[in-house]
């Protein structure tokens, strides 16, 4: 145990106390044990009980004060005040003329009380406390040197008495005084290493304040810059496309204003999100989701980026992970897409970017999922990883910067892990590649078993080859087979897999990569149409485009595409397919989502000030044949509500217009006293898209939201909802 965890030590150390509480405990502990030493010395000297009895009630006034002080209560000041003046006015006389006068040792208790008025007293209160000691003190001398006041015991002191009086009374004095000196030493001591650490710490908050200004002074200068940037391609192409004369010339423009919108968009998102986390406001919307689709998903997002620098896309996924789970799976995937752009970003042309997605443990239905992104990329210096992580920090900084981005997305990132119950880390050297890895608890779903495979069918009878001079998807494709209990063949080159084929009949399905060394995918897939007694079911997958080999690739009799990475979803679905029923899947057939969505004889009412926006959402659902009726504002949408409640099936209600806004114009629709009104589905379309947004909207009485900028798919998404 510490010194200063005994409580008695902690009244005159702890910083808790103010230093006028401190050196007031300490002067009443040292008043109280010099007391109790004079007591002991005149029960030893024998003197008489009245002498011993004064001596006692200034022990019992000393430890009156010190319990006062150390309970902290609000009469101690005063009553170190009364007690100051007491002892100088009454106290100290009396033991004086009961104590021996001149002859004992009163002149060291005299001292004391100097000593206490200097230490306890302050002002005025202090030097007159010093003029009533001192005047106090010459007249009891004065009195019994000069006037002959008798003093107790009228037989005077023998030298024994007087020695152990005069004795007790220096020690007392000087170890009071010493001890006292020392404790201020201590305390001036602590208090001026306190200050020196209080300047330290300014001082470093100081330089902190001012890197995090430059940081944000850098940070905001990388923003103008990536954030004009694609305003001048939306600019500059809306000129061109205004201007073209052609067709062609037209849509080229118009796909570099989206792609430079949704990069805008991207970028605001970030600003959104980490002003979010800076205002502690970042939140987890926990769903029940599909990890490999969550995957897929994000991967479609990447690949055609990998692609187009000619790197190799490696996915791994655990099959002990979870079929479902629960969690924010928006938010997931935001993390594996930064990690993934940043992979594919600073990896070189021809590099590899590896994604491993592992089960780590599993308790109480929580899993401790690890994904692993690791690319071969320029790495990164042990100074850089240093603010990898931080807000409005970059591993490059500047505005010559050659790979350009955010610099925010591995701080939200680290933000919504945290979230998420996760960790993560970095491993890393320059030259040699990046290695991001994180962890994330989130729930089991629900454990009822996904058949993979159509129950109509003998698998044990099925049998697939797949050929690709890459041993990892040779193996992936291996692990697929095992895990659907069916027969599999790999091989390395087509020229091995004609060496191998000598039964062109023996598999029902073919897997070939398009990019062999030697003979092609397509090629390979001509030949084995060509020698086959039956039509083969050729697939083709490939990180290039389709549209680039799709007309050779049906020439040669290939019945399907899939796009690299591989999924075992994938594969498991085009199998399905195959087998259906002896069916061939036909490319041009079209799935049953792909279908164009009709609502007629549905009509809406659009509440929405801009015109700009009410034509927006007006020709994105033309094809859908849906009747839309516009307001300008809250309090036209009530009075079109109003005036014909039968009428609409749905409300697009904007939330910020004027006269009256979304909230107030959804209340009173509610609040209105017809049958539709309580049951009419309302659904805010606005670009307030924070969870306190939401909120305030479903408060209001709206059913669910849509943020701006409109995504067709999530329009379509609630019209089939409620329409359909």
């Amino acid at each position: 145990m510490k010194k200063s965890d005994f409580p008695l030590i902690r009244l005159f150390i702890s910083d808790e106390l103010p230093l006028e509480e401190r050196i007031l405990n300490f002067v009443c502990f040292l008043g109280a044990v010099a007391t109790i030493v004079a007591l002991a010395a005149r029960i030893i000297e024998g003197m008489p009980f009245v002498t011993i009895a004064t001596v006692l009630i200034m022990l019992f006034i000393i430890l009156a004060v010190f319990y006062a002080s150390a309970r902290r209560l609000k009469s101690a000041k005063t009553m170190t005040v009364i007690v100051a003046f007491g002892i100088s006015a009454a106290l100290f006389p009396m033991i004086f003329f009961t104590n021996g006068g001149a002859d004992s040792g009163m002149a060291a208790y005299f001292t004391l009380c100097v000593v206490i008025g200097f230490l306890l007293l302050k002002g005025k209160k202090r030097v007159f406390s010093l003029i009533l000691t001192s005047v106090i003190t010459t007249i009891c001398y004065l009195a019994t040197l000069f006037w002959g006041v008798g003093v107790l015991p009228e037989t005077g002191m023998n030298n024994m008495q007087r020695f152990l009086d005069n004795i007790q009374s220096i020690f007392v004095t000087g170890f009071f005084i010493g001890f006292v000196i020392v404790f201020q030493n201590h305390v001036y001591l602590k208090e001026k290493l306190k200050a020196e650490m209080l300047e330290k710490e300014r001082a470093a908050a100081l330089e902190q304040a001012l890197v995090s200004s430059r940081a944000k002074g850098d940070f905001l200068s990388n923003m103008s810059h990536e954030m004009r940037t694609p305003m001048n391609a939306i600019i500059g192409m809306t000129a061109i496309g205004k201007s073209s004369q052609t067709l062609e010339k037209k849509d080229y423009a118009f796909n570099k204003i989206h792609d430079a919108s949704k990069h805008l968009l991207g970028i605001i998102n970030d600003i959104l999100d980490m002003s979010k986390i800076e205002a502690n406001k970042l939140n987890l919307s926990p769903v029940s989701f599909e990890f490999e689709i969550m995957l897929k998903n994000v991967i479609n997002i990447i690949n055609l980026r990998a692609d187009e620098r000619r790197q190799k896309f490696y996915i791994n996924i655990d099959k002990n992970i979870p079929h479902t789970l629960i969690g924010d799976d928006q938010r997931l995937a935001q993390v594996i897409t930064n990690l993934l752009s940043n992979a594919v970003k600073f990896t070189p042309d021809g590099g590899s970017v590896h994604l491993d997605a592992r089960l780590i443990s599993e308790v109480d239905e929580a899993c401790r999922i690890r994904i692993d992104v690791t690319d071969t990329g320029i790495g990164i210096s042990a100074e850089q990883k240093a603010r990898l992580f931080q807000s409005f920090e970059q591993a490059e900084a500047g505005t010559s910067r050659k790979y350009g981005g955010t610099g925010l997305g591995l701080a939200i990132s680290k933000r919504i892990v945290e979230l998420m119950r996760g960790e993560m880390r970095v491993e890393s050297e320059p030259g040699h590649g990046s290695k991001f890895s994180f962890t994330v608890l989130l729930k089991r779903g629900s454990r009822e078993k996904k058949r993979l495979l159509a129950e109509d069918v003998n698998w044990s009878n099925i049998r697939i080859f797949a050929v690709d001079d890459d041993p990892e998807i040779r193996r992936f494709f291996m692990d697929v087979a095992e895990n659907l209990n069916i027969a599999c063949d790999v091989a390395g080159s087509g020229e091995e897999a004609a060496g191998m084929l000598a039964d062109f009949n023996k598999y029902n399905i073919y897997f070939f990569d398009w990019k062999l060394p030697g003979m092609n995918g397509v090629d390979l897939a001509r030949k084995i149409n060509t020698k086959s007694e039956n039509k083969s079911i050729v697939i083709i997958f490939s990180s290039i485009d389709w549209s680039i080999i799709e007309d050779d690739a049906r020439e040669a009799g290939v019945v399907r595409f899939l796009p690299k990475p591989l999924f075992q979803s994938n594969i498991v679905d085009i199998i399905n397919e195959c087998t259906r029923i002896g069916k061939t899947p036909d490319p041009d057939e079209k799935d049953e989502d792909e279908k164009q969505d009709d609502f007629s004889g549905h009509t809406i009412l659009l509440a929405e000030d801009v015109a700009v926006n009410r034509e927006i959402v007006m020709m994105l659902l033309e094809p859908t044949n849906l009747i839309i009726e516009c307001a300008e504002n809250g309090a036209r949408a009530l009075k079109m509500f109003n005036a014909a409640p039968e009428k609409y099936d749905m409300v697009f209600m904007d939330v910020q217009m004027p006269e009256m806004d979304g909230y107030e114009a959804t209340r009173r629709i509610r609040a209105s006293d017809t049958r539709r009104a309580k049951s009419i589905p309302i659904v805010a379309m606005t670009a307030n898209v924070f969870k306190e947004d939401i909120d305030m909207c479903l408060k209001a009485g709206m059913n669910a939201h849509v943020g701006k900028p409109l995504s067709l798919e999530a329009v379509l998404g609630m019209l089939r909802t409620y329409l359909n």
